[in-house]
C-alpha cells in the first residue's frame, strides 16, 4: 500500500491562467505585457485552417506585436520539427512564443523555447530537470481539452531515430500564461474530442494514485475525474454547447495542475512507448491501456482506485471495469492488436516504457516482465 502523509513537504507549480469565452483575444495584450516584439506563432495546419491561429494573429497585430507563423507540425511532434521551429525562431530574431493548438503545437513550442535558449538539440534534454537555461516567454492557447500542456512542466517529443517518445520534465517548461477559451473546442472533430477527453481522465487518475500525490494535487485530480465523467459524453452529444466545452476544458486544467505536480504512471509510460513506435494518437493509447494498468496497480492503491470507481459510476465490480465501460460508452472498442500492434513487438515496447520517467511515480513498482504482461492483456 502507498504510505504517505499529508504533512510531507510538497511544492506546487502552476502558471497564470485566464478562463472564459474570448480569452484567446487577450493574446496580444499579454504578449505586449511580456515585452514580446517579434513572436513565433506556433500552430498546426488544422488549427490554422479552422481560423484560430488567424484570430490570435489579429490580436497580436492589434497590440503592435509582429509575428512569424510556424505550422510545420504533425500529431506527435518530431524532434526535427522542433529544430526546424528553432531555426525559424532564431532567423526571425524572435523574443517570445505563442502556441495555438492542442498538445502537439504546445509541446513543440516548449521544445523550440528551450532549444533556442540553450542552443542545443532537443533530444539532449530528455529526462527530469535537465534544462539549464530558461526558455523565452511562452503564451499557450489550447484548442483541445486533454493534453494540459498549457499548464504542465512536461513536453513529449518523438525521437524519430529511435522511434520512441522522450519525456522532458522541467519547471522551465511551465508556460507563462494559458488563455483557456472554450470556443476553439467547438471545431474539434468527434474522435479528437474523445481521445483528448480520455487523456484528461488518464492524467487525473494517474495523478491521484501517484506515489508523489498530495492533498493539493488530490483536489484537482478528483475534480477533473468528476468533470470529465459527466461533461465529456454530454459534449459529444452537443458539441456546440460552450458551457459543456468549458467543463471539459476545466477538467483538463484541473488534471494538468494535478499531474504536473504529482507526475503520472505506467499508463503514460506505456502510451509514450506505444505512440512513438506506431505513431498513434496519444489519448487513444491511454484509453486502450488505462483499465489494464488500473487492474495491475489496484492492490497498491485500492482505496484510491475505489474512489475513482465511485465517481465513474459505471456500476461495475471493479474500478478497472468501470474505466473500460466508460471508454466503450464513448465508442472506443478496439484493442491494441486491432490498431496494428503485434505480439512480437511487446518486449521492445515494454523496455522503452520501463525506462520512461513516468514509471517512477507509478503506485506499484513494476518489473519489465509485468509491463510486458499488461501490453499482452491489452492486445
Amino acid at each position: 500500500m502507498i504510505q504517505r502523509s499529508q504533512l510531507d513537504l510538497r511544492k506546487f507549480v502552476a502558471p497564470e491562467f485566464i478562463c472564459g469565452h474570448g480569452a484567446l483575444h487577450l493574446a496580444g495584450r499579454y504578449a505586449r505585457n511580456f515585452g514580446m516584439k517579434q513572436v513565433l506563432l506556433v500552430t498546426d495546419p488544422g488549427v490554422r485552417a479552422a481560423g484560430w491561429a488567424g484570430a490570435v494573429g489579429e490580436s497580436l497585430t492589434e497590440a503592435g506585436v509582429s509575428f512569424t507563423v510556424f505550422d510545420a507540425i504533425s500529431a506527435n511532434p518530431r524532434s526535427r520539427q522542433v529544430m526546424a521551429g528553432t531555426e525559424a525562431y532564431l532567423a526571425g530574431e524572435c523574443n517570445g512564443i505563442v502556441a495555438v493548438g492542442g498538445g502537439s503545437p504546445m509541446d513543440c513550442a516548449k521544445g523550440i523555447g528551450i532549444a533556442s535558449s540553450s542552443m542545443r538539440d532537443i533530444l539532449t534534454f530528455e529526462g527530469v530537470d535537465r534544462v539549464p537555461v530558461p526558455a523565452p516567454p511562452l503564451i499557450c492557447i489550447p484548442t483541445t481539452a486533454g493534453s494540459s500542456a498549457d499548464v504542465s512542466q512536461f513536453a513529449i517529443i518523438t525521437d524519430e531515430g529511435r522511434k520512441r517518445k522522450i519525456a522532458i520534465v522541467s519547471k522551465t517548461l511551465v508556460p507563462d500564461i494559458s488563455l483557456l477559451d472554450p470556443e476553439p473546442l467547438t471545431t474539434m472533430p468527434r474522435e479528437l474530442t474523445v481521445d483528448t477527453g480520455m487523456d484528461t481522465l488518464s492524467h487525473a487518475i494517474e495523478a491521484y494514485v501517484s506515489n508523489a500525490s498530495s492533498p493539493m494535487t488530490d483536489v484537482h485530480a478528483l475534480e477533473a475525474i468528476r468533470l470529465i465523467a459527466s461533461a465529456l459524453p454530454a459534449a459529444m452529444a452537443e458539441p456546440d454547447d460552450l458551457n459543456l466545452r468549458f467543463s471539459t476544458l476545466l477538467a483538463s486544467l484541473h488534471a494538468g495542475l494535478a499531474f504536473s505536480n504529482a507526475s503520472l504512471g505506467a499508463v503514460h509510460a506505456m502510451a509514450h512507448s506505444l505512440g512513438g513506435a506506431y505513431d498513434l494518437a496519444h489519448g487513444r493509447c491511454n484509453a486502450l491501456l488505462l483499465e489494464h494498468v488500473m487492474a495491475a496497480n489496484y492492490d497498491a492503491a485500492s482505496g484510491r482506485y475505489d474512489r475513482i470507481g465511485e465517481i465513474l459510476g459505471q456500476g461495475r465490480e471493479t474500478p478497472a471495469e468501470g474505466a473500460a465501460a466508460f471508454r466503450r460508452s464513448l465508442g472506443i472498442t478496439e484493442t491494441l492488436a486491432e490498431v496494428g500492434v503485434r505480439e512480437d513487438a511487446i518486449p521492445a515496447l515494454a523496455a522503452a516504457a520501463y525506462d520512461d520517467p513516468c514509471m517512477v511515480t507509478n503506485p506499484r513498482s513494476l518489473a519489465c516482465e509485468e509491463v510486458e504482461r499488461i501490453y499482452e492483456y491489452a492486445l
